[in-house]
């Protein structure tokens, strides 16, 4: 009798199946281009550029797109093209950390809030719902009169603004897992809570969260670029995107 032994595939084999599988429509290889080139840009805009991003040289202030400068100068005489590239990286760094720590957050307490007893549920949706019903221009302007405008304060802003929406859906995810038949037989195999959640819940839950995350990073971009543009988020001579 011939025995198969069927192994499961490692994380890598996963992650190269699904750029695979993300690669196999032109629209799909088109959008992971992009990110990939987007990414490549932020990690390596201090090397790449061809001025100094933050440089004064009034004597060609305002010029139009050249050779020298492609997209010109602006009204310091700085070039746009440098700091647009280096605003890139700003824009990167505030998304993934941003969004990262918002998704931590929301998955932590949207785990709690469904797998405790109803007294935590109950506190903790008040404060999801409490943090949603502010007005997003109101919170803003409140975190920043009390840090003042900053990298930093645009995170603070953007984590509390999101990781409710987070764990809300976290929480519905794992409500519809809890009482799964495989969850009762971990239990009745004597699993801890915190190994039902961390191995057998959380796998479950963190697709739909991930998609939600992902969808959410272009926002939080343009978040930074407007509170920029209004000068109430990065400090010049920082280059940012607004």
């Amino acid at each position: 009798m011939t025995t198969f032994v069927v192994k499961r595939p490692t994380r890598f084999a996963r992650i190269f199946q699904v750029i695979r599988e993300l690669c196999s429509s032109p629209l799909g290889t088109f959008s992971f281009v992009i990110v990939l080139l987007f990414f490549a840009v932020g990690i390596t805009a201090d090397y790449i550029t061809p001025y100094d991003p933050i440089k004064i040289d009034i004597r060609n202030k305002l010029s139009g797109p050249s050779w020298d400068h492609w997209l010109g100068t602006d009204q310091l005489g700085r070039d746009v093209f440098s700091r647009l590239i280096v605003g890139t990286k700003i824009a990167l760094y505030l998304a993934v950390t941003s969004v990262s720590i918002a998704l931590v957050i929301g998955i932590l307490l949207g785990m709690i809030a469904a797998f405790t007893n109803q007294w935590i549920d109950w506190a903790l949706l008040l404060v999801f719902d409490t943090i949603r019903s502010f007005p997003g221009i109101m919170f803003a302007l409140t975190i920043i009169a009390l840090f003042g405008p900053s990298v930093n304060s645009i995170v603070v802003i953007i984590v509390v603004s999101t990781f409710p929406s987070y764990a809300r859906l976290v929480r519905t995810q794992v409500m519809s897992l809890r009482n799964a038949e495989f969850i009762e037989a971990q239990r009745a195999m004597g699993a801890s809570t915190s190994r039902i959640l961390r191995l057998h819940i959380l796998p479950n839950v963190i697709g739909p969260v991930l998609i939600v995350a992902s969808m959410d990073v272009p926002l939080v971009i343009g978040v930074e670029a407007g509170l920029s543009f209004l000068g109430l988020g990065v400090r010049p001579p920082t280059p940012s995107w607004g």
